[in-house]
């Protein structure tokens, strides 16, 4: 019926969209299908390239199914075996992309469930086929690796929120030594801190109950670990860059399965390193509420990288978190001493569980 946009970037533009049954709805316009021979089809386009999502429109041809059910379509034309970015992973099939490509295909491999959003998996191709419009491949997943700089993902956003004075910060009570970490960053001074986007698919404008990742975390707690993580999974295939959503995939194996848990928020981790790169000299407050998903992934891969015994690396982002966010609301100041002395991680959750955050 008609698109808007009210001046909120985290919502950005929404379309308002009538059933046949007079019901309206108001959804993101990146979600939005419509066929490739109309004129507003190019636009959408335009705009979810600009999100960093892959452009695309409806095929009317595709949306035919055949007339003869199970009937084989033209294969697709793909190298074996072939490399794979995950979007999203189900009980018995993962929707991917292929690297360099637009294309996406469910894929159906055995243990399926050992590969996340926003991996590589090298997939041993057995079969290739189109069904209904929809591309399929079947085979055997070889091995997976992280590597966010291959996905061709839009980088998010910062935007600049003035200068962070250490001045201006509470060190502690006065008459006490300034800690051991904190010394460096007061003697850096003034530094320019900034707000990174923060991309959240689904959210309704003017509905404030209306947040995907609340809602997961309220079926995890009501004992629906399955549905709180479908919820996660569709986020991450609409947009890879949704951080949130990663930091939560690892939360709910956290406690179990750390092996699991790390590639989660590791995945979540590069993503958002994209616009910050290794020689980002500003801060990231926790103070501001975008910030932290970004903060979510880092502390709980710095956690899983002391859990599994690697203390150097944990160390590296634990330093980093404080220098980006130095008044430590997630409590790294707490653990970073334990873990320089190459302290093994306790058996109960410390403190800055990453559940807690």
């Amino acid at each position: 019926m008609s698109f808007n946009y009210d001046g909120n970037q985290r919502r950005g533009v929404t379309a308002t969209c009538r059933r046949s049954d007079g019901r309206e709805y108001e959804v993101a316009a990146s979600e939005v299908l419509v066929p490739k021979h109309t004129g507003g089809s190019r636009y959408l386009g335009a705009y979810r390239h600009w999100l960093g999502l892959v452009p695309y429109a409806l095929d009317e041809k595709a949306t035919r199914r055949t007339a003869i059910s199970g009937e084989r379509a033209r294969s697709i034309s793909l190298p074996n075996p072939v490399e794979l970015i995950v979007l999203s992973v189900k009980q018995t099939t993962a929707r991917c992309r292929p690297l360099q490509s637009n294309q996406t295909i469910t894929l159906r491999a055995g243990r399926i469930w050992d590969v996340i959003p926003g991996e590589i998996a090298v997939v041993r191709q057995r079969k290739q086929w189109n069904y209904a419009g929809t591309a399929y491949l079947s085979g055997r997943v070889e091995s997976t690796s992280i590597d966010a700089s291959a996905f061709g993902l839009v980088p998010l956003k910062l935007e600049d929120r003035g200068n962070w004075d250490p001045a201006e910060e509470y060190w502690g009570e006065q008459g006490e030594p300034i800690e051991k970490w904190a010394k460096p960053i007061i003697a850096r001074g003034l530094r320019r801190q900034f707000e990174m986007q923060q991309v959240l698919p689904g959210v309704v404008p003017d509905d404030p109950f209306s947040d995907p990742i609340t809602e997961s975390n309220d079926r995890k707690d009501a004992g629906d670990a399955q549905g709180a993580r479908n919820i996660l999974m569709e986020l991450c295939q609409c947009d890879l860059r949704c951080l949130d959503a990663h930091a939560h995939l690892g939360n709910l194996v956290f406690d179990h399965w750390p092996k699991d848990a790390i590639r989660h928020y590791e995945v979540g981790f590069r993503i958002g390193e994209l616009s910050v790169g290794t020689s980002f000299d500003g801060l990231l407050p926790w103070g501001w509420i975008d910030n932290r998903p970004f903060l979510r992934c880092m502390h709980g891969f710095g956690l899983c990288l002391w859990r599994l015994g690697r203390f150097d690396e944990a160390g590296f982002i634990f330093d980093r978190m404080l220098w980006l966010n130095p008044s430590d609301n997630q409590g790294v100041r707490f653990l970073i001493d334990d873990i320089h002395a190459k302290i093994p991680y306790p058996a109960g959750p410390p403190k800055g569980h990453p559940v807690r955050c």
